[in-house]
């Protein structure tokens, strides 16, 4: 099954997926775009929605401003299925006082396995307080786990998060994000999560497309790993129109089934909701038909629906 926030769905059931957003998310890495409002978050879901899914990660894991609750509420009130996220993004996102810096691999794998089989905290100031309820009254749980890496570097803290990613997912079958900076030290996360016991198939690699080198993507592909192509709308990094290239070179070396795609938009100053632009409507409704006429509907649906089915369903309990 895939474990969204409102419970437990079968894969064929979960539709077209925005593999990687935010709905809610405080860094101080991102200053003044602060997403924390529920309601401005709703009408950027429904928006979402609106442009053509049915499904979307929310790719905040602890400590950055979650809402578990308040996201429970946006997916029953939207219809978009929401997986959620545990686990510790990359060292820089915390604060040199955060408490999350002086945990080591077993409380934090004790920690990313109960917010997955058991649910996540109301407060991430209090992870060991009551669980985050689903308007049902159900516990609100994560089906995913993420963690992150510097620029060709995995610090300490970082390592400890990839291994205790690892154990949790040796616990749960959940499947691993790995923020990556420029797509640099792909190789490296995977090998040492392969050493951990983590197939690579079992692996997405976020932001994968900003090193649009073709190359070495299929190279991933080959180990099993999924491309998480999120881009779009940022032409200070890689125009659409590289991107674009990118996917049909991947495509026609055969790695078509290992790319999964998303906006991570990420920021109130790019949500329509919060007074910005583009949203997270762009890659429906700007992206996607370009890609659509690039590689064709069937690769493009491919790549929407069933790789990120795939990927999300958890192979353990």
């Amino acid at each position: 099954m895939i474990r969204t926030v409102l419970g437990d769905v079968d894969p064929a059931d979960l539709g077209t997926t925005n593999y990687h957003e935010h709905l809610f998310q405080v860094s101080p890495l991102l200053p003044g775009d602060e997403l924390d409002d529920e309601e401005r978050s709703g009408a950027e879901a429904a928006l979402l929605r609106d442009s053509g899914f049915a499904a979307m990660v929310d790719a905040t894991p602890f400590g950055l401003g979650r809402d578990p609750e308040a996201l429970a509420r946006i997916s029953a009130a939207t219809g978009l299925r929401v997986v959620a996220t545990t686990g510790r993004h990359r060292e820089a996102h915390y604060s040199a006082d955060h408490p999350t810096r002086h945990e080591d691999a077993e409380t934090l794998t004790r920690r990313f396995v109960c917010e997955i089989a058991e649910g996540m905290p109301r407060d991430d100031a209090d992870p060991d307080g009551a669980r985050a309820l689903t308007p049902g009254a159900a516990p609100a749980r994560a089906g995913l786990l993420k963690g992150g890496v510097d620029y060709w570097r995995i610090s300490d803290f970082e390592s400890t998060t990839l291994r205790a990613l690892a154990a949790a997912h040796r616990t749960t079958g959940a499947p691993i994000m790995v923020h990556l900076e420029f797509c640099t030290a792909a190789h490296e996360v995977l090998d040492l999560l392969g050493a951990e016991g983590v197939g690579a198939e079992r692996v997405v690699l976020a932001h994968a497309d900003r090193d649009p080198d073709a190359g070495l993507h299929v190279s991933l592909a080959e180990r099993g790993a999924y491309l998480g192509y999120d881009g779009f709308a940022r032409p200070r990094t890689r125009s659409d129109a590289e991107l674009l290239a990118l996917t049909e070179a991947v495509v026609s070396r055969g790695a078509g089934d290992h790319v999964v795609l998303g906006g991570d938009v990420a920021r109130a100053t790019r949500y329509i909701a919060y007074g910005g632009m583009p949203g997270l409507a762009y890659l429906g409704e700007r992206y996607l038909p370009r890609l659509r006429a690039a590689i064709g509907d069937d690769r493009v649906d491919r790549m929407l629906v069933a790789n990120p089915a795939r990927l999300l369903t958890l192979t353990g309990r």
